[in-house]
């Protein structure tokens, strides 16, 4: 299986940096409260001075919305929108051990973090503009289609599993009880992002093996190393 960005993304969007992780034996029954606790601190502290929107990162992902004809206010990045949820309730709903690591990690960077269950993609995953013809599936179980050229997250079947690139993340490859491999996958376009991709890729991996006792392989990506290639559980080897 193969993650990528199309050489169009790159082209369009040169300040992208991204990172990704694949991670397998996952469980629902780790206890991450630790570590939830420790990076939400330190997202306290960061918010402290200032709501969210004023933070580099945030607003490096506003004016990339602004560039995609979306209003930022209307369609935010999954790390502002959890920030501002964070600021409002001083928390967030617990989902699962590896989302509720990832949202934590999210909320202290300031960084969008997904992750996708792998069980659910089909050969590959692809950052790339939308054709209009592929199918997204929300979370209450509508079909939705992309408009085209709108920046999704693509596999070989036509399936879109996140819409407005780091804004809403489908349904069908949600992390569930039974979720044992996922990609994670981390972008950010701010001046310093290479630089924090690299550091929370690192803290990540740090966690999962703290936590949850994986080793992830893991990778940083860019415009002259943009593939990141594995093999899922259950899935054959490449021959030698």
């Amino acid at each position: 299986m193969r993650f990528s960005h199309t050489s169009d993304i790159w082209k369009e969007f040169p300040e992208l940096s991204a990172g990704v992780l694949h991670v397998q034996g996952i469980t629902p029954h780790a206890d991450v409260g630790a570590s939830i606790e420790r990076f939400g601190t330190i997202a306290r502290l960061r918010l402290a001075g200032g709501q969210e929107s004023e933070l580099p990162e945030i607003q490096a992902w506003r004016r990339i919305f602004s560039r995609m004809g979306l209003k930022p206010t209307q369609y935010r990045s999954a790390s502002e929108a959890l920030l501002r949820r964070f600021r409002q309730e001083s928390s967030l709903p617990r989902i699962h051990p590896m989302v509720d690591l990832c949202n934590a990690i999210s909320l202290a960077f300031a960084i969008p973090v997904a992750v996708i269950d792998l069980a659910k993609v089909t050969e590959f995953l692809e950052v790339r503009h939308a054709s209009g013809s592929e199918e997204y599936l929300t979370f209450s179980g509508e079909t939705e289609h992309p408009e085209a050229r709108e920046v999704i997250f693509a596999d070989g079947a036509g399936k879109a599993h996140a819409r407005r690139w780091t804004n809403r993340q489908s349904g069908l490859s949600a992390v569930r009880e039974d979720t044992r491999s996922v990609l994670i996958v981390v972008e950010a376009v701010h001046a310093t992002a290479s630089a924090d991709v690299a550091r929370l890729i690192a803290t990540l991996a740090g966690e999962l093996e703290s936590v949850f006792s994986i080793i992830p392989r893991r990778a940083l990506l860019g415009s002259s190393a943009p593939h990141f290639e594995f093999w899922p559980t259950g899935r054959p080897a490449p021959s030698p």
